[in-house]
């Protein structure tokens, strides 16, 4: 079903006693109306142009007079105080976009240069435009030609995928072919772990027909987007069953894939009980306000309309609207629009809810004010979002007791215990990168100036400088990533090929060797509760 389908089984009033002003206003308006409805008087005799030019009034019967437009704004107001709704109000905690995995076809056939500047190449092009308009959602990545493997597992951070997806090649493939079905286990298994219903994405330019009995059978939404040039034709394409979108040099396929894969999951977001509906109200307001602009032509001033101004002059200084939209929308209202075209910096500084602002401050960057701000709000979610703040600004224990804190408030919160689970790990590799580097200290082994976030006395927080002999000797973990200079597609021939050299494992076993996808990979969990 469309997105238009699916508003429309959705819209209700949330208020629809106020639906009865609707035919009251009705009848006002009919019985101010009718007496402008009668007819001309006949004179016998008179001739029709003499009895037009002679009849009063007959011109006022045709045009539009301030009863139409007062009518039409009390209609507006009631349909808008009935609290017109067809969404639930999106939950702060939770991305607005379903998980999806991502499945290119990485084979020679996909390096044609018939599509420039080759079918693979447009096809890393769409996904990166996939990634942008989903920013923030989770999404994985899956790669297959002779044999499929997990490139990167579920991750909220589009930026850690890119220079894996610039990596892949068919140079790099342990074996020739499409195995195609394969790659849709692999993306089963990932969506299976994930909380929400998701979609799958296969880019390729060609499917093998004994694959699309496996994709068709797919228990989770799925679609195609076709990398082959306009007019060609593919016979696996053809006979799938599933939404196959041609590839277009404008973003309209990615949109049209995106409504695809979110079709399901937005319906669960409606499904969702816990979550209010979103009142939609204001949208009548907009042509409320055109039709009172109306009201300025000479003759349609009311005398009640004075009234109304002189109302609005005495109210207080502090209620005037500061703008136009302040007429219409709550500061509130005007963050969440803000927030939903991910102009996080402005929601923040338009919320007046400390938990959205505080989590529009997290979404913009500004960690260390989103937990001051946090403070404020004794409640699990804004521990959660405070343990997200202070992982994301590297100040690991101070997640650790965030995350704590929020399950000391609600045991049960979505996601909290995992990350409270990462956090610790991660404070514990810093504290042993922190111990290995003391008793390299103790030989004489320099380092750059480091500060580490330390508390259970393995090493003292200290700041050193480096040395003359810095570059000898052992290295702190951190220093050796840094001088690591393995190319990403070299890094990926090695992973596949070991992987490829493993013994079969089931669908649900398949998809672990993924999480050794990259350093990027750790801030994948840290956010799967949000």
């Amino acid at each position: 079903m469309s997105d238009l389908g699916l508003y429309l089984e959705a819209f209700h009033f949330l208020r629809p006693l106020w639906l009865l002003l609707v035919p009251l206003v009705l009848g006002l308006w009919w019985l101010v109306r009718r007496p402008l409805r009668r007819g001309g008087i006949e004179v016998d005799g008179l001739a029709p142009h003499l009895r037009e030019a002679l009849t009063v009034g007959r011109a006022e019967r045709r045009r539009v007079l301030p009863i139409d437009g007062t009518a039409a704004v009390l209609i507006l107001s009631a349909l808008g105080a009935a609290g017109p709704t067809w969404s639930r109000q999106p939950d702060p905690f939770a991305a607005q976009s379903a998980p999806a995995v991502i499945v290119l076809a990485v084979t020679p056939a996909m390096e044609q240069t018939d599509l420039p500047p080759s079918r693979l190449e447009r096809g890393k092009q769409k996904i990166r435009d996939f990634l942008d308009l989903r920013a923030g959602a989770r999404t994985a990545l899956v790669a297959y030609a002779g044999t499929a493997h997990v490139v990167l597992p579920m991750t909220e951070d589009a930026q850690v995928m890119v220079p894996y997806l610039e990596g892949l090649s068919p140079e790099i493939m342990p074996r020739e072919g499409a195995v195609a079905g394969e790659a849709l286990g692999l993306a089963e298994a990932m969506l299976a772990g994930e909380g929400a219903p998701g979609g799958i994405l296969f880019v390729t330019d060609s499917l093998d027909p004994a694959d699309v009995a496996a994709l068709d059978a797919s228990g989770s939404p799925l679609a195609v987007l076709s990398v082959r040039p306009e007019g060609s034709r593919d016979r696996g394409l053809d006979a799938l069953s599933a939404p196959v979108i041609e590839v277009t040099p404008d973003p309209s396929d990615i949109r049209r894939l995106d409504g695809l894969l979110n079709a399901a999951y937005r319906r669960a977001q409606l499904d969702d009980v816990d979550q209010p509906w979103e009142d939609r109200a204001h949208w009548l307001a907009w042509p409320a306000a055109l039709i009172v602009l109306l009201w300025f032509r000479r003759g349609w001033t009311m005398r009640w309309v004075v009234l109304t101004g002189l109302a609005l002059l005495a109210m207080p200084q502090g209620a005037r609207a500061e703008g136009l939209a302040d007429w219409f929308l709550t500061p509130d209202q005007q963050g969440r629009i803000s927030f939903d075209r991910k102009h996080f910096d402005r929601a923040a500084e338009r919320f007046v809810d400390p938990l959205w602002r505080g989590y529009a401050l997290y979404r913009s960057g500004q960690y260390d004010a989103a937990v001051e701000l946090l403070d404020r709000v004794e409640t699990a979610q804004a521990a959660f979002i405070q343990g997200l703040a202070q992982i994301k600004g590297h100040n690991y224990r101070d997640g650790v007791r965030a995350f704590e804190t929020a399950l000391a408030r609600d045991p049960d919160y979505p996601g909290a215990a995992e990350n409270l689970e990462t956090a610790q790990r991660i404070v514990e590799y810093v504290e042993a990168a922190q111990a290995a580097s003391d008793t390299g200290e103790e030989e004489g082994i320099g380092a750059d100036e480091e500060v580490y976030d330390n508390e259970s006395g393995q090493g003292e927080e200290t700041e050193r400088e480096a040395g003359s002999d810095a570059g000898s000797g052992l290295l702190t973990a951190e220093q050796w990533m840094n001088t690591v200079d393995t190319r990403t597609e070299d890094f990926l021939r090695i992973r596949f090929s070991l992987e490829a050299a493993q013994p079969p494992s089931n669908s649900g076993e398949a998809a672990q060797p993924g999480a050794l996808g990259g350093a990027g990979g750790t801030a994948a969990p840290m956010e799967g509760g949000e």
